[in-house]
């Protein structure tokens, strides 16, 4: 009698540590058990899930469409979609009435972390930690809530970013046609003159805008980038301190553009929730960045590259290892 075929193992196994979606966020897990039903394929194997920092109230069971491995491109997605989802409008947090699975969040996006940033709108330092963590149930409803509407159009350039970078491995071409200090000034001259000059809304745009500004240039190498793209910072860093004329005295906001900057718009509200702001600034603060972000989704075609370009070889070696 000849011998049976070795079955397939499921993707995922039992005591694994993984990140898994619940609505439209994604949380570290572990897998405490696994099950395949009689005559399904292993691909259909049902996982029993475990949230870290979660009660076992709500361990789930749920299929493998919605684990992920637990990798640093992953845990740079789960930071994004929960930086993401906390600014939606209507947001209270945690997963108490979250979107029922397969929401649109559940395509793959993200980015690193924001944990760490200078504090240019307020007074008060960063918050200091890992450069990944996600937060325990009873932190996650306890932290200040700083809303920040993105527009769609800016959420699905953020998703396409993610996936161009570190799916496709490609790169914003740099220096960028239009950089970040481009899109401050026209958003200026198109806002100013809707204000009375000398008024208390001109100054809190020019400082707005300052700030926004300063963060963009304090926080690009720290938090706003994606590990692929880290040999091609490091080569631009260098070149800020060269004789390259198209390089020297520069700063980030003159050379990375409306992709970079929208990861920091995302990530804003967490970083001003670290500061010490009172609420009425932080309600100003808002409203002039709902304004901008709604401005510059308009105008979208204008200040995103249209393409990405494709680095060699030894690039792509570099950035891996």
């Amino acid at each position: 009698m000849a011998p049976s075929k070795q079955e397939k193992a499921p993707p995922y196994s039992k005591d694994e540590k993984v990140l898994c979606f619940h609505g439209d966020l994604m949380y570290e897990a572990k897998i405490i058990d696994v099950r395949v039903e009689p005559g399904k394929k292993a691909d259909d194997a049902q996982y029993r899930i475990h949230y870290k920092g979660w009660k076992a109230s709500w361990d789930d069971w749920v299929t493998h469409d919605r684990i992920r491995k637990f990798t640093d491109d992953n845990k740079q997605l789960a930071s994004q979609l929960v930086a993401a989802r906390m600014r939606a409008p209507g947001a209270k947090g945690g997963k108490k009435g979250a979107k029922p699975a397969g929401s649109e969040m559940s395509s793959a996006r993200g980015s690193e972390e924001r944990a760490a940033a200078s504090s240019s709108f307020a007074g008060r330092g960063p918050r200091r930690g890992r450069d990944y963590e996600l937060e325990t149930e009873e932190a996650f409803h306890a932290r200040p809530s700083v809303k920040l509407i993105i527009p769609d159009v800016i959420k699905a350039l953020l998703v396409d970013d993610w996936e161009n970078v570190t799916k496709n491995m490609q790169l914003v071409p740099l220096p960028h046609p239009k950089p970040v200090t481009k899109i401050l000034e026209d958003y200026s001259a198109y806002e100013m003159p809707k204000r009375s000059a000398g008024s208390s809304h001109a100054d809190i745009l020019e400082e707005t805008l300052s700030g926004l500004k300063e963060y963009f240039d304090k926080s690009l190498g720290r938090i706003l980038l994606y590990k692929f793209e880290r040999p091609q910072y490091a080569e631009v860093h260098k070149k800020w301190n060269s004789s390259d004329p198209e390089f020297q005295g520069k700063t980030a906001s003159d050379i990375y553009g409306a992709e970079h900057l929208c990861r920091l718009m995302v990530s804003l509200p967490e970083l001003i929730a670290q500061t010490n702001m009172d609420q009425q600034s932080v309600n100003r603060l808002r409203e002039e960045l709902a304004k901008f972000s709604t401005w510059l989704s308009k105008n979208a075609t204008e200040y995103f590259v249209s393409s990405y370009e494709t680095p060699p070889q030894d690039y792509v070696d570099k950035a891996k290892n």
